[in-house]
């Protein structure tokens, strides 16, 4: 799906007709692109803070909620934690999105419950593959005693040992008898 199809979807599904507005979304949207982010889905709601739809947009990396041009409110589905619908009679579907970065609550969105499952799955798949692209971090060594006390230890004997003043057979010894 192509971004241009996506927001296309979703401003006729808000009912906004706009050329205008859809196209000043789709150059918003281009614009600010993160490499590798690839469109996922879309949907219409409203944003509490607005009176009238904008466009929520399901990217790889995060979610976007568009409106008449103006910037987008991105959420970074690294940070989303949950999704969840609430159906209420004045609010209509209410889909709230919980992130690290606080509450993002959205009103009256069209086919909420599938778009919420969207953004879990979503979600997951961001946070796995920034798992995946971190190096594994280093293996933590269990310390005898004063841990700050060893590593000095350990430290001046490297030192020792680089400078030449010990050979690597006493190196070994020293290091073996520190750690014990």
């Amino acid at each position: 799906m192509e971004w241009t199809d996506l927001i296309d979807t979703a401003f006729r599904v808000a009912g906004n007709n706009n050329q205008a507005n859809q196209a000043e979304a789709v150059r918003t949207v281009e614009a600010s692109v993160i490499d590798g982010e690839k469109p996922v889905a879309s949907t219409a709601g409203r944003h509490p803070d607005h009176f009238r739809k904008g466009v929520l947009v399901l990217t790889t990396h995060r979610l976007l909620f568009l409106k008449d041009g103006k910037p987008p409110i991105p959420v970074p589905l690294t940070a989303v934690t949950d999704a969840t619908v609430a159906r209420t009679k004045l609010n209509g579907d209410v889909l709230t999105v919980v992130a690290l970065t606080g509450a993002h609550r959205f009103e009256d969105v069209i086919k909420a419950d599938v778009f919420a499952e969207q953004v879990r799955e979503s979600a997951r798949l961001a946070r796995t593959a920034t798992a995946l692209a971190k190096p594994a971090a280093p293996v933590a060594v269990a310390l005898p005693g004063d841990g700050g006390q060893l590593i000095g230890q350990l430290e001046r004997l490297a030192a020792l040992h680089a400078s030449g003043a010990l050979t690597d057979d006493e190196f070994s010894r020293a290091k073996q008898r520190l750690i014990g």
